[in-house]
């Protein structure tokens, strides 16, 4: 099963929008989607525990080089996700990335286009992209 185009995702999820057609209402369930993905995240590590954090300070200083600084930083995770942790996590981000659609639908932007925008910045930029 070939995966659609963004663009195939955005209209299919437009016409999937029945209930879903007020600004506010994408935007609040946008966040609350958003909130679901960090609860699964979440859930892995207090529930599950395939995935543990061991946050600490990534040490970085002024006078550091920016390449050093990449491989000095860790993700501060530890393990790898479960085959149900990472399916519910999947799940809470399809919800997420169906609402973002929605969303750019009703304010006529096409996601494309946001993807190509950001990865052209992020090429341009590079490191100091970091916002």
């Amino acid at each position: 099963m070939n995966a659609p185009t963004l663009s195939e995702f955005q209209s299919q999820v437009s016409e999937l929008l029945l209930r879903h057609r007020s600004l506010l209402d994408v935007v609040t369930k946008y966040s609350q989607s958003n909130a679901s993905v960090n609860r699964s995240v979440s859930k892995a590590i207090t529930e599950c525990g395939c995935i543990s954090l061991n946050a600490r300070n990534q040490g970085f200083s002024e006078e550091m080089k920016l390449d050093q600084a990449n491989r000095q930083s860790k993700s501060h995770m530890e393990g790898d996700l479960c085959e149900n942790c990472q399916e519910a996590i999947r799940s809470e981000m399809g919800k997420n990335l169906f609402y973002l659609s929605a969303m750019c639908n009703l304010l006529n932007i096409n996601l494309e286009d946001v993807v190509a925008k950001e990865a052209d910045k992020c090429s341009t930029l590079g490191w100091f992209n970091l916002t």
